[in-house]
């Protein structure tokens, strides 16, 4: 009788063992998203009409990048808590598009001055919202909302002609579609020379760096993290700076892959930038970041959107599948981590 009682609390506890090894193995954002991946590949090499094409899969790269890069950074900021969240990410990529555009396309200006003063504008606009929400005390959500339309508004006025007309400018050089429109090995040379080492560089950032401990620990807990002597503030003030630099990054990529600077670039891409952030595993209340995870689920993103779009779908379907999938994968996710406790 006894052995039998202890034979049950051993299956018992391999049970339970068990259980909690699978769950943790699906706890892993990165293994989620990648068995995800695999799955709508699949579906997509079936279904959609050259899907499976080289040609297709250099263009599902290419548009990644950007988004990705957008992506990132809002991952910063939504991991540094306190409501953070910054909702002019595209906004800042118009204006330092328009700011890249006018310089060197109209004025005639050196590239490489150009593009520099264009990094420096998306940097100063991430700065000025850090600014604005560390020292005015002004909620992230409502600070972005409103640099959201400023920046907007800039980038109009700075694109205006002598009639009040927001111009879209294209008289680029021709070496400056190097950034954008160029590939090594058949592997777009953005993806290569920009998302792939900047997601490198924020990784060991987080990971294994003293900042990166400290900006979990500011999303984790405020007031713990004061006390044991973190400067938040300082903390908050990088992560906004760092996501207008990757912003305006994201402008240099755009503006050369499409040979043109308009105002409205960026525009539609804030919320999506926050949604693969999200599908990353990136906590919404901070605390996390997992910038792996993140780099996979923008390059998933834009598969599902490209696949979609190859089957003829309509462009509102995508969205609500973009959707569908964050909700699937935070009820997943919401599912795994109650059975783990």
């Amino acid at each position: 009788m006894i052995n039998s009682i202890k034979n049950s609390n051993v299956d018992d506890v391999k049970s339970l063992e068990e259980n909690k090894s699978i769950a943790l193995i699906f706890l892993n954002r990165k293994f989620l998203l990648l068995l995800l991946f695999i799955i709508i590949y699949a579906f997509f090499a079936v279904f959609a009409h050259n899907f499976n094409s080289f040609q297709n899969i250099e263009s599902i790269m290419i548009f990644s990048v950007e988004i990705g890069l957008l992506a990132l950074g809002e991952t910063l900021v939504i991991a540094s808590g306190f409501g953070g969240i910054d909702l002019s990410v595209g906004s800042m990529l118009g204006l330092s598009a328009i700011v890249i555009g006018e310089l060197m396309g109209k004025f005639g200006l050196n590239i490489w001055l150009a593009i520099t003063i264009g990094l420096l504008v998306g940097t100063g606009a991430g700065l000025f919202n850090g600014l604005m929400i560390v020292y005015a005390k002004i909620p992230p959500l409502l600070t972005t909302l409103a640099t959201m339309y400023l920046y907007s508004s800039l980038a109009l006025l700075v694109s205006m002609d002598q009639y009040g007309n927001a111009m879209p400018i294209s008289n680029f050089p021709s070496i400056y579609s190097v950034f954008g429109q160029s590939s090594i090995l058949g592997i777009p040379l953005q993806f290569i020379l920009f998302f792939i080492p900047i997601t490198i560089i924020l990784y060991l950032l987080v990971q294994k760096t003293i900042f990166g401990k400290h900006l979990l620990s500011t999303g984790t807990d405020e007031i713990v993290s004061k006390l044991s002597g973190i400067d938040v503030n300082n903390i908050r003030l990088w992560v906004y700076t760092i996501s207008g630099l990757l912003a305006a990054i994201a402008a240099l990529i755009e503006t050369s892959r499409i040979a043109s600077a308009r105002p409205d670039l960026g525009s539609n891409m804030n919320l999506e930038a926050i949604t693969i952030s999200v599908l990353g595993g990136t906590y919404i209340f901070g605390g996390t970041a997992d910038i792996i995870a993140v780099f996979i689920a923008s390059i998933l993103v834009t598969m599902l959107d490209n696949g979609l779009f190859l089957m003829g779908v309509n462009t509102i379907w995508q969205t609500g599948a973009l959707g569908f999938l964050l909700i699937g994968a935070l009820v997943l996710d919401l599912i795994i981590r109650k059975r783990s406790l």
